[in-house]
């Protein structure tokens, strides 16, 4: 495509001598100069045929590229994020410069340890508290499991071989008292002892009878009660020693690990690089409320201190505007430039949710699209790029300047040059980009269109300005329609 942008310039004027010149000719050619420019602003009551027109372009076939131009910036798509590990809040006291290159184990950033040692200190004292508590329940312990075995291997059967030694008296005793009133009876009947002797003799049997039963008894209730109420007794203290133990030995582990947390997170305070490349800071967006990485900023659990990024994959982040992301989609070519080259690239992704509008942003709606990057050396995040995205390419078609269309309330229209001055020509446009338009009806390669309509055609001018309500079916019989195949 080719665009004559010159107009026709004065002719006939005699060259400038050779010697001296005057010192009026400035002043002439400055003030001819104003007068036409004069004549240029003011108002003419002429037709657009009487006017001349402005700059001119041929219309020709070719080839048009329809792209959207976006800025974004240069960032790695694999990023290594350093994050904060101590818990709440704390305060950088030094950190490595934005864009140093680092080894493995450098130290990159330095946290306040005041309230954490203090906290470990604290904690130390619990831990050791309440671990001697834990000791002394777990010997409560083993001594309520000991005394269910002493009893029943030592005191309960002390206590049941003593009752039973008592009964087998007691039988021993009966037995004898049943063979001296057996005699004194014998006795008796010979006349040798006398009836209170007999009395006497009898009631020693029955007391010897009676004791034999109470022993028995006494067995019956160790065995039965004596024995079941005492188990239950010690084995609810062994329980009891036992919770306690368990409550015991808890708290101690809690203390002990809230004491290895505090000396955990005193470790997290020296931030390490695990790996060496370039280290870079995170950039808060505007709507993040992230606090800035520097020395006496205050940082919170969880937040991306900084950023390690793999120099070998780059990507752009661009946002496209939400009247254009439909024609956007993955695959799709782009030229990017960048301080001192250009490469070409590829969309990658396309963001299904706009990011979040307001004031920082213009309360302009864009979509993050993903634009990727060849592998190539000399590539550093941050770096400003221009992305152009090839959304369609159009093949020998007519294609007319943007400049040249003037869009009224009727539609699009053209005036192009003939030899009864310029005539007005109605449009249908196809696809286009900034620059050029493709022309589906309305003109035919070869003709001459005047660029910049408005500024030279009072007939454009008037149209543009005039109501919707004011439209009528265009039917004037200097207009001109043509149809392009």
């Amino acid at each position: 495509m080719s665009t004559d942008a010159g107009s026709v310039a004065p002719q006939g004027s005699p060259p400038a001598p050779s010697g001296r010149r005057r010192t009026v000719a400035p002043l002439i050619i400055a003030a001819v100069t104003v007068l036409a420019c004069a004549g240029l602003l003011i108002p003419r009551s002429s037709t657009s045929q009487e006017t001349g027109p402005g700059p001119t372009h041929t219309i020709t076939r070719g080839d048009l590229i329809v792209t959207i131009t976006e800025q974004g910036t240069l960032e790695s798509a694999d990023n290594t994020e350093i994050k904060c590990r101590v818990r709440g809040q704390n305060t950088i006291i030094r950190v490595v410069e934005s864009g140093s290159i680092v080894k493995p184990g450098d130290v990159l950033m330095l946290l306040d340890t005041l309230a954490i040692e203090d906290a470990i200190a604290e904690r130390t004292k619990y831990a050791h508290l309440t671990r001697s508590g834990a000791e002394r329940a777990k010997a409560d312990l083993a001594r309520a499991q000991l005394a269910i075995s002493e009893y029943l291997e030592g005191r309960y059967r002390i206590e049941l071989m003593t009752l039973q030694k008592d009964l087998t008296i007691a039988k021993s005793n009966r037995l004898t008292a049943q063979n001296m009133l057996a005699h004194e009876e014998t006795m008796a009947e010979r006349g040798y002892v006398s009836a209170l002797d007999i009395q006497e003799k009898r009631f020693a049997v029955t007391r010897a009878e009676l004791n034999v039963g109470v022993m028995r008894t006494q067995i019956h209730v160790l065995q039965e009660f004596t024995k079941a109420m005492e188990l239950e007794t010690l084995q609810g203290d062994f329980n009891a020693a036992r919770a306690r133990y368990a409550a015991e030995a808890e708290r101690a582990q809690m203390d002990a690990a809230r004491r290895d947390l505090a000396l955990e997170e005193l470790a997290h305070c020296v931030v390490k690089a695990e790996r060496g490349g370039l280290v870079i800071y995170p950039a808060a967006e505007a709507w993040k409320r992230a606090p800035k990485i520097e020395e006496g900023a205050t940082v919170h659990q969880d937040q991306t201190l900084l950023l390690m990024p793999d120099l070998s994959k780059m990507q752009v982040k661009v946002g496209v505007h939400e009247s254009v992301v439909e024609r956007i989609h993955p695959g799709l070519a782009a030229r990017i430039t960048l301080p001192g080259r250009t490469l070409d690239g590829e969309v990658a992704s396309v963001a299904s949710v706009t990011r979040p509008a307001g004031w920082w942003t213009g309360n302009v709606v864009k979509y993050d699209t993903l634009i990727t990057l060849p592998s190539i050396p000399g590539l550093k995040p941050g770096m400003t790029a221009e992305v152009e995205i090839i959304v369609d390419r159009h093949e020998n078609v007519l294609t007319i300047p943007v400049t040249a269309v003037v869009e009224t309330a009727e539609g699009a229209f053209c005036w192009i040059v003939s030899t009864d001055g310029a005539k007005r020509r109605a449009l249908t446009l196809g696809d286009a980009d900034d620059n050029f338009a493709v022309v589906t009806t309305g003109l035919e390669e070869g003709d001459e269109v005047v660029l910049d309509a408005l500024a030279s055609i009072e007939e454009a001018q008037t149209l543009a300005l005039q109501p919707i309500e004011e439209v009528t079916p265009p039917a004037s019989a200097g207009q001109e329609s043509h149809h392009v195949d």
